[in-house]
């Protein structure tokens, strides 16, 4: 049988408050019954001693069997709940005033007696002669002859059949019946007050395992969980806190699976692309070459030397395109970590320039560097910022217009030196900036995100736990920027180019 935590928790509830009730009702009456026992008993303490002196039991011939009956039948006549015994000084009973048949014993245990006479505390239990192995309070007391010769015990049961039969009436009538039912009144109330206690502290419990209940296998939940994004400050309740947890869990559940299905998405979009971009660089290579091949000998000089050039300018753009993606993929799957050494990004600046200052000159593009003087090193992979620059200046480049201008500025604030890469260009439309650190795709037919360049400069700057940034509003064209730790060791100021 497969129950819920309320369904167990209410019936071990039930079974402890059952159990409790029990043992009290037991302990109550267990309790009453040794009151009563015990004032009784201190009640009667001296009776046995009064009868024991005030009556002449035995004399010199021995017991006098008229006088214990007269006596006997006086103190059961007056109180019907008391027996009274004579006893020897080993314990047998010598006299007595029990109907024929009733006394079970022929001899009393002396111990408690004793301990009766010596006054220790009450209540103290003696044997009961009209029973087997029952017990009873009593009151004793010794007998002597002469006033010297001690020659048996008075003992007097104190609670004797008379009053069992009586209790035993009693325990059937209404009363004892309307205190049963009272109690189990109360405990039937204890229990519906511990059920309803049950549903309320569980319910939190409840309304989350629901939750999780309908959390798909995607890692989305069906419905917005009913509990907090985020426990309260302070909050000691566990189960809300749970809650709080389970909720933040499936957020970033649900959020990891949407940005996992994106960039699958995007990689298959990327492929795509790939593919698309290789395609016509591969078909215009083929195409040249193939008419190389076939018309050899009608082709003059000057047409076999442009047909070379152009297959050689598209053999080189699918080589750079193949680069590019080996390039991402290792950066991407975590097959590369930065070697951090110290270097002078001045020198590094005039060196990238020195590479691009042909293609510059060609398109008749001015490079500026602008550096402070005093500018500190920074701490970096040399090769990997190269080539961050490298990409930078080449997108600059092939989108700056003839006649036009590229910035490097270097600046050192806060414990950092910023590169901020500018151009004179068109810019980058609107449409075209969100995404632009992602893998480029298609959506809509429209192309969307940046090109491989800039994705290779933002996974290599994420390695340097820094960010690519497109500057908005600095002017015509396009400024990026991203900052490098700096070593606080001012150096000389590099040359300005």
């Amino acid at each position: 049988m497969k129950l819920t935590l309320t369904q167990r928790l209410s019936l071990v509830f039930s079974a402890l408050l059952l159990a409790c009730c029990g043992a009290s009702a037991w302990l109550q009456i267990r309790s009453s019954d040794l009151h009563e026992k015990e004032v009784v008993q201190s009640l009667s303490r001296g009776l046995a001693d009064h009868i024991a002196h005030g009556t002449t039991l035995m004399d010199a011939n021995g017991l006098r069997p008229d006088a214990v009956r007269q006596l006997f039948g006086q103190l059961m006549m007056v109180n019907p709940s008391v027996e009274v015994y004579l006893l020897d000084n080993q314990g047998r009973i010598k006299g007595d005033d029990a109907p024929a048949g009733h006394v079970k014993r022929t001899q009393v245990d002396l111990a408690p007696i004793r301990q009766f006479i010596a006054g220790d505390a009450l209540p103290i239990l003696g044997d009961d002669p009209r029973s087997l192995d029952g017990k009873k309070v009593f009151s004793a007391a010794q007998l002597q002859l002469n006033g010297q010769q001690p020659s048996g015990y008075i003992y007097v049961v104190l609670l004797g059949e008379a009053h069992d039969a009586l209790a035993a009436r009693v325990a059937a009538s209404s009363v004892l019946r309307t205190t049963l039912w009272s109690m189990a009144l109360v405990a039937l109330l204890g229990l519906l007050a511990g059920l309803m206690a049950f549903g309320l502290i569980t319910r939190p419990l409840r309304r989350l395992t629901e939750a999780m209940r309908r959390f798909d296998a995607d890692g989305e939940p069906d419905t917005q969980p009913s509990v907090p994004r985020s426990a309260p400050p302070g909050q000691r309740d566990e189960i809300a806190v749970l809650e709080a947890t389970f909720a933040q869990m499936a957020k970033r559940i649900g959020d990891q699976w949407r940005a996992l299905t994106r960039q699958d998405q995007q990689r298959r979009e990327l492929i795509a692309n790939i593919s698309h971009d290789l395609r016509t660089p591969l078909t215009s290579l083929h195409g040249y070459l193939e008419t190389l091949s076939l018309k050899a000998d009608t082709l003059s000089e000057t047409e076999r030397k442009r047909y070379l050039a152009i297959a050689l300018a598209q053999s080189v753009k699918v080589g750079r395109l193949a680069q590019a993606l080996f390039e991402l993929a290792r950066l991407e799957h975590g097959n590369v970590q930065p070697a951090l050494e110290q270097f002078s990004l001045v020198d590094l600046v005039q060196d990238v320039f020195q590479k691009f200052e042909l293609p510059a000159e060609a398109r008749r593009i001015r490079l500026r560097a602008g550096i402070p003087p005093r500018l500190p090193n920074v701490c970096a992979d040399l090769g990997m910022i190269e080539r961050v620059l490298t990409n930078l200046l080449d997108n600059a480049i092939r989108h700056t217009p003839g006649d036009g201008q590229i910035n490097v500025d270097l600046t050192h604030k806060d414990g950092k030196v910023s590169v901020e890469v500018s151009d004179t260009g068109p810019g980058i439309p609107a449409e075209q900036r969100e995404g632009l650190f992602e893998r480029p795709f298609i959506s809509g037919g429209t192309h969307r995100g940046g090109g491989l360049g800039l994705l290779i400069v933002q996974r290599m700057l994420q390695l340097h736990h820094s960010q690519i940034r497109l500057v908005e509003g600095a002017g015509p064209g396009t400024t990026f920027c991203f900052d490098l730790p700096a070593i606080e060791k001012p150096i000389a100021s590099g040359i300005p180019l």
